[in-house]
């Protein structure tokens, strides 16, 4: 029988397969600060069904490469620094400055930083972006999101630890019957985060899609919106990340009683997922809105 939340015991192979997959499936749509934040900005910069789709697809193509490398450490019990006390905080820190870089891009603020510009020569180079003045009054106008970006954010972001990664590399992936196919339960879960977060990307894309702007106005404001998320939800990731390496934020907590992971409790990670993501993108669209009607959209 599947068990969801606590699969332990010595379970059929199967079994633990079936597990996996369904375990991602659940990380993939519950809140979580692995996943939901470069999700959603990417998604929402595409402002299309089919691009919130590829955003979700790239991510999370990453992010299955990660886990199935990890489960395969897992097996030779490899994986001892990924689960240190405080590793995830250092994720933290290099997912917010990458979110805050990309953002940087998107919002051309590297115009007026001679490093960010750097950065943004390189990653025009390294991620093949065409620069693209579609839009009036191109030289302030924010550039389109660099999806393959979403690529990077994904292997990084596969490092970070919680409950769902330790049931994989400390229950599942020891059980496998052989060091051929102990990757195999870190892929299922990349493949369950994957339909998820495709169909969560799929779903912000049509939303976009569908509010009453012009197509340049909702170029712009789409456009707008991603970077501030990715430069500002950066910023909060780095913040976070900093203070958690001196303070024990993990002991603040609210515990719900809920019986699925990732909301039994909620701390850190729901306020970096939820709270912060969608604070910047409520002010950031009611902001860009109002912009919008001053300018020839």
């Amino acid at each position: 029988m599947v068990n969801l939340w606590n699969p332990s015991g010595h379970l059929p192979f199967f079994v633990l397969l079936i597990t996996s997959f369904l375990l991602g499936m659940v990380h993939g749509v519950t809140p979580d600060e692995h996943t939901w934040p470069i999700t959603f900005s990417y998604s929402i910069g595409s402002y299309s069904t089919k691009g919130g789709l590829k955003s979700g697809f790239l991510f999370s193509a990453a992010f299955t490469l990660q886990r199935a490398i990890a489960s395969e450490l897992a097996y030779f019990a490899l994986v001892g620094p990924l689960m240190a006390e405080k590793a995830d905080y250092a994720i933290y820190i290099i997912v917010g400055i990458v979110m805050f870089l990309s953002g940087s891009y998107i919002l051309k603020i590297g115009r007026h930083i001679h490093l960010l510009g750097f950065f943004e020569h390189w990653l025009a180079k390294i991620a093949r972006i065409e620069e693209e003045d579609d839009l009036p009054d191109a030289s302030s106008a924010p550039r389109r999101p660099p999806v393959r970006l979403a690529l990077l954010h994904g292997f990084i972001a596969g490092f970070g630890t919680g409950a769902f990664a330790l049931l994989i590399y400390t229950v599942i992936a020891p059980q496998m019957p052989s060091p051929y196919v102990a990757f195999v339960p870190g892929l299922l879960f990349g493949l369950g985060t994957m339909v998820m977060q495709m169909a969560i990307g799929s779903a912000v894309g049509w939303w976009m899609q569908h509010r009453h702007l012009s197509q340049r106005a909702l170029q712009y404001v789409a456009r707008r919106v991603s970077g501030m998320m990715l430069y500002y939800g950066g910023i909060g990731f780095v913040v976070i990340g900093i203070l958690g390496l001196f303070l024990p934020l993990d002991r603040l907590q609210i515990v719900t009683g809920i019986h699925v992971h990732n909301l039994d409790t909620l701390g850190v990670g729901f306020f970096l997922a939820v709270i912060l993501l969608f604070g910047i993108a409520g002010y950031a669209f009611i902001y860009t809105l109002r912009e919008v009607k001053h300018r020839t959209l």
